[in-house]
């Protein structure tokens, strides 16, 4: 892949992740495809999971310049203003060694098979999966935006089996809410700085939007991010505070599409 040549010091990186996650995806083809199958309710507590009070995981979704990173920050700000513990994290997170090679990619800066950029997300949400359920049970909210349904949507819009995509998020944490903030890919076009990085072109952000759609389960609601800011970030506080008072009174953590 003579794109890495520029990277050679993570060179060995991609192929271990690739390697690894393979076998990961290996063992979870031996299950039916029915087992990975999005489902309402589909999402199964960890094991050992306690009814004990903790933070919620509270996920932001959408296509590009949808708003999700202003909403995420006016939460941010919102739920320290009320006095709660919270976090803001972002995927990809760019400061791993596969969150390096993932920006050099979406920068074009390098160019990779659509399998393996796709197993990279993957194992960038995975690096940062033992320190979020330390930090959700310690009762910290972490605001996520993007998570696995961005990697399942983006990389099965290019063309990869929707099933396969899926595959390597299987057993990650389940959001406790997923805001999905819905634009018509048409109107974010015209937003302020489109069209910047390598997946923001029209005709593929609407099959993003068409692959969202086939994950939609009951964790999620849907926000008209037409509106103005204002009226999106008033929806956006009572919806999540209702989720962070019920995992404050106690919510087993669960599984996501482990079912």
């Amino acid at each position: 892949m003579p794109a890495l040549l520029e990277f050679p010091s993570l060179n060995f990186g991609v192929l271990a992740v690739r390697r690894s996650l393979n076998l990961g995806l290996n063992i979870s083809c031996k299950r039916s495809v029915r087992s990975i199958r999005m489902e309402n309710g589909n999402n199964c507590n960890l094991m050992g999971a306690s009814n004990e009070s903790r933070g919620a995981l509270v996920v932001f979704e959408g296509l590009d310049r949808s708003g999700k990173t202003s909403q995420c920050g006016k939460l941010l700000s919102y739920l320290e203003g009320l006095g709660h513990s919270v976090e803001l994290w972002r995927f990809p997170d760019r400061t791993t060694s596969v969150g390096q090679m993932i920006s050099a990619y979406l920068t074009n800066k390098s160019q990779l098979d659509d399998h393996t950029i796709h197993l990279l997300f993957s194992a960038n949400r995975w690096e940062k999966r033992s320190m979020m359920e330390a930090k959700l049970k310690a009762g910290t909210t972490l605001i996520v935006d993007r998570y696995s349904y961005s990697g399942v949507a983006f990389s099965s819009a290019k063309g990869l089996d929707f099933e396969w995509c899926k595959a390597p998020e299987n057993g990650l944490i389940a959001p406790d809410l997923v805001v999905y903030l819905d634009i018509p890919p048409e109107k974010a076009a015209e937003r302020g700085g489109y069209g910047g990085e390598r997946y923001e072109q029209l005709e593929f952000q609407k099959k993003v939007a068409q692959h969202y759609k086939l994950l939609e389960d009951s964790s999620w609601k849907m926000i008209d991010a037409s509106q103005c800011i204002e009226d999106v970030e008033k929806q956006v506080e009572e919806i999540v505070l209702e989720h962070v008072v019920t995992c404050q009174k106690g919510k087993p953590l669960s599984s996501l599409w482990s079912c």
